[in-house]
């Protein structure tokens, strides 16, 4: 929905007088970008911080436990993950150091390889393997969501993440140490 910038203002301010009428609580949320850099994200071309925090501010209902108003609040202001991108076309050069890889991470000017934006030393975990998936990157200090486009769904699909190798390797020795623990079921019929 396309509106012109005065009346998104009067929107927000008449939705602002009816959650505050309504007893809701305003939270602030931080928005930040799906890059290595973190910068955080402006909902304005002024970046006017009374325009930023209106934008910003999350209504939630007063009559929530406090707990779980404390977990809405924690999980909008959640940072997202990292995006790495598998590319269809596998001609592509990195704006920073004209290189490429199997790997890029979307910039403004342009796609960035994975050695120029710091995640270089980073292994590829394929999907399939839930359970090894979130123990890796439960462990891994950092992590980059894998994603290729599909052409047939139109859209982002992913594929796993790249962690730190370190982490894989604990990971894999403490599912070998729990062999008996973690072996698949069979079914009997």
């Amino acid at each position: 929905m396309q509106v012109k910038p005065p009346r998104l203002s009067e929107a927000l301010t008449l939705f602002r007088a009816w959650a505050t009428q309504e007893g809701l609580v305003a939270s602030a949320a931080e928005y930040v970008a799906r890059t290595p850099q973190r910068q955080a994200l402006r909902f304005s071309q002024s970046g006017d911080p009374a325009i930023e925090k209106s934008f910003r501010t999350h209504w939630i209902s007063g009559d929530l436990p406090e707990k779980k108003r404390e977990r809405l609040v924690e999980k909008a202001n959640r940072v997202p993950d990292l995006v790495a991108i598998l590319p269809v076309k596998r001609e592509w050069q990195c704006h920073r150091c004209g290189g490429t890889g199997d790997f890029l991470v979307m910039e403004n000017p342009g796609p960035a390889c994975l050695g120029c934006v710091g995640l270089g030393d980073l292994e590829f975990l394929p999907a399939g393997d839930a359970l090894l998936t979130r123990r890796v990157k439960a462990k891994s200090a950092r992590s980059a969501v894998v994603v290729r486009f599909s052409k047939n769904r139109g859209r982002y699909e992913r594929q796993g993440l790249l962690v730190e190798p370190d982490a894989v390797r604990q990971v894999r020795r403490d599912f070998e140490a729990n062999a008996p623990i973690r072996a698949p079921r069979t079914s009997s019929t």
